[in-house]
């Protein structure tokens, strides 16, 4: 067994009890490559931001979970040549059962994701249990997820959203133990997060739904003080689809959480909000550029060096607009 203390990382705790104090919440960006790795500590580390590294099961599929538990290795000793030793959280997104989550914890993960929302209320908290149970015996803190985020992202689907029920949380929280509670508030996982009969046009842009802030209130009437997290929160730049539409690429029907929905939401009890889409786009939107432009280049390091230049400038604006978490490292 390898402990994420070995690799530098830390787990989830002091982040999120900083992260409520000063009303803002942790980014949580999924990476798969170097590219999106370097981009992510670049934009921290410049930010002065804490993070969490999120590896999804595409990803383990994709990268290796070898691979990826090296990188956060090398996240960290990279985040010390720039300059600022961020804390930085390796995070298992959507894990799907026990198994793997231990598998994560056993190989230097410092933060898992049970996600059993999809199932009946009762094995939902007896299988939250069993990893929080065997996490907490290696001071890995565990997220769970209680409610259904609609949408499709890297191997997670849910057709129809179910938000959150207040007045389960104080029995799921209580009786599962976890450290934080994913809920579901409208967020969906995604580029395409609501159909376009959900949605009022405007300006040939499609404007979502808003939040469900009133269930968010209600929760965190219930769970004073208790960690909040929000999946499915990409806001899906219109510009980028744009960009993507131009350069050949079809994105048909695109539609993410306005950020200053976001902003509102960091400023309560959620203290960490997840983003994959918005990575992609952006990463997406560069490469294709470049390969219109310059049809000639076949050097990946010309695709992927700008790519990795979009995400960061990208992440950076975030983490001082949206989050809120810039020059909170050192908390």
């Amino acid at each position: 067994m390898i402990s994420y203390k070995e690799l530098g990382l830390v787990n989830t705790k002091h982040m999120f009890e900083m992260a409520m104090k000063g009303h803002y919440a942790i980014p949580a960006y999924n990476f798969n490559n170097m590219e999106q790795m370097q981009a992510i500590i670049q934009a921290c580390v410049e930010t002065k931001s804490p993070v969490i590294l999120q590896v999804s099961k595409g990803a383990r599929q994709y990268a290796d979970k070898f691979i990826l538990r090296n990188m956060a290795r090398g996240a960290v000793e990279y985040a010390k040549e720039l300059g600022a030793e961020i804390p930085i959280v390796l995070h298992l997104d959507h894990g799907p059962n026990f198994e793997v989550a231990k598998d994560c914890i056993d190989n230097g993960f410092s933060s898992v994701m049970i996600d059993g929302s999809a199932l009946p209320y009762d094995e939902n908290v007896k299988l939250t249990k069993q990893v929080v149970d065997y996490a907490h015996q290696h001071d890995v803190t565990v997220e769970a997820e209680l409610g259904v985020l609609g949408g499709v992202e890297d191997d997670v689907a849910a057709e129809e959203s179910k938000y959150t029920k207040p007045e389960e949380v104080i029995d799921f929280t209580s009786k599962t133990g976890c450290d934080s509670l994913a809920i579901s508030i409208g967020t969906s996982h995604g580029r395409c997060k609501f159909t376009p009969e959900q949605c009022t046009l405007k300006d040939g842009v499609l404007i979502p739904p808003p939040l469900a802030f009133d269930v968010l209130a209600a929760i965190e009437k219930k769970l004073p003080g208790f960690p909040i997290v929000l999946h499915g929160s990409s806001s899906v730049p219109i510009k980028y689809v744009r960009e993507i539409e131009k350069f050949g690429g079809k994105i048909p029907n695109s539609v993410g959480i306005p950020e200053e929905q976001l902003r509102k939401a960091a400023e309560s009890a959620v203290c960490k909000i997840n983003v994959d889409s918005d990575g992609r786009l952006a990463m997406t939107a560069a490469i294709r550029r470049i390969l219109v432009e310059h049809p000639e280049e076949f050097d990946p390091r010309k695709l992927l060096g700008p790519a990795r230049d979009e995400l960061k400038a990208m992440y950076m604006d975030k983490n001082k607009n949206v989050f809120g978490s810039a020059g909170h490292a050192f908390d």
